[in-house]
């Protein structure tokens, strides 16, 4: 089993002034819930990004997560580390150098979550539609990152490299030569069809939303037959389930503290907030208990695909595992088991100490039954994950 951990810093698991969290933007926010993922034996802790402020249980701050990342290194020896980029707010020669800066300071434990753009609001704050052939742009990111990684022969020698595309004509050499795993992880996110092909194309771990298990078994089947056509192997892409876990010492417990998360959640301020991000326009002054709006949903990333008027808005939040720990412990193992996703990406109810209750009292009866290791095994991120090491190119 795969397990990580993502500290998206927003109304989900954000540090809040209610919860003993301390401030959003101090490196020990940080570092507290990373070395509790190293002492669980994770795979990797995955930090999301957005660049502004969305609702009032958001973050107080907003800090860039490869910056956060840097300093991470130096206080993990083994845990993968995983920056959220989208591709809207950079370059490929930038973006490939600082990535794999880090993954030569951290011994080869770096990755990166490749997203097409955050949300409408970004464009906004770039002054540019990112919406604008989304995709497109970002597989060409990722082709011209590879290109960059790869460019360095295995003797050690930079050769040149060009390339000339639709949205990027750049040339020249890049300034440092492959890490200990080769370059770093390459991670896309999402559930429609294009998400999949993508991460079949050009990702080594795909992040989908967590399902019964019949139909993770379906996903996990479609993303593989999909490999084919790019010539790669199913061992070659891992598929990794979001999922929050909710325990209790009995399941009456858990069922309760369950529902008042979800409570928690979702306040009066932020309902509109959140819709306002799916149809791409500000409705903050909407009545959170009154009808959606009249008019159609603006396109671009965040788009609503399906939409009926004149309904409640009713938010339940990310698909939680609620339970016991053993209860817990049981479920996850056997959706791994029957072959709906390689393991799990957990988002605790707060930082930086939401993490510790699974560490604590999950992971070890995931490895009194064998299906969690009890020690890393290698040093790079790869080597956790079961990837192969990438080829040189040419």
């Amino acid at each position: 089993m795969r397990l990580a951990v993502c500290l998206p810093g927003d109304g989900d698991t954000a540090a809040r002034p209610d919860q003993p969290s301390g401030s959003p933007i101090a490196l020990a926010s940080f570092e507290q819930p990373a070395r509790t993922a190293e002492r669980g034996l994770f795979d990797f802790v995955l930090l999301s990004e957005g660049p502004r402020r969305i609702d009032d249980l958001d973050a107080t701050g907003r800090p860039e997560p490869l910056t956060v990342l840097n300093a991470l290194a130096g206080v993990t020896e083994r845990l993968g580390l995983a920056a959220t980029v989208p591709t809207a707010l950079t370059e490929p020669y930038e973006l490939a150098r600082r990535l794999a800066t880090l993954d030569h300071l951290s011994g080869g434990r770096a990755a990166w979550h490749v997203a097409t753009s955050a949300d409408t609001f970004t464009g906004a704050d770039l002054r540019h539609d990112g919406s604008a052939d989304r995709y497109g742009r970002a597989a060409e990111f990722v082709a011209v990152a590879r290109r960059l990684w790869t460019s360095w022969s295995a003797d050690g020698v930079s050769r040149p490299f060009a390339h000339q595309g639709r949205h990027f004509d750049i040339a020249g050499e890049f300034g440092l030569p492959r890490s200990p795993q080769g370059h770093p992880v390459v991670i896309r996110a999402g559930d429609s069809d294009q998400d999949r092909e993508s991460a079949a194309a050009t990702a080594d771990v795909l992040l989908t939303r967590h399902r019964p298990p019949a139909a993770g078994r379906s996903v996990r089947a479609d993303v593989t037959r999909r490999l084919a056509a790019y010539g790669r192997a199913p061992e070659d892409l891992k598929v990794l389930a979001g999922v929050t876990v909710v325990l209790g010492d009995t399941a009456a417990e858990a069922q309760e503290r369950a529902v008042e998360i979800r409570r928690q959640r979702i306040t009066p301020q932020r309902a509109p907030q959140l819709l306002g991000q799916a149809w791409g326009v500000d409705l903050s002054g909407h009545d959170p208990d009154g009808p959606l709006p009249e008019t159609d949903p603006v396109p671009g990333p965040g788009t609503a695909e399906h939409r009926t008027r004149r309904l409640t808005l009713e938010a339940s939040g990310r698909p939680a595992v609620v339970g016991t720990p053993e209860t817990v412990a049981a479920e996850l193992e056997a959706y791994v088991r029957e072959d709906a996703a390689d393991g799990f990406v957990l988002v605790p109810h707060h930082t930086p100490g939401g993490l510790d209750e699974f560490v604590d009292r999950v992971v070890p009866l995931l490895q009194e039954r064998g299906a969690f290791r009890t020690e890393y095994q290698g040093a790079t991120l790869r080597s956790h994950l079961g990837l192969p090491d990438p080829p040189w190119e040419g």
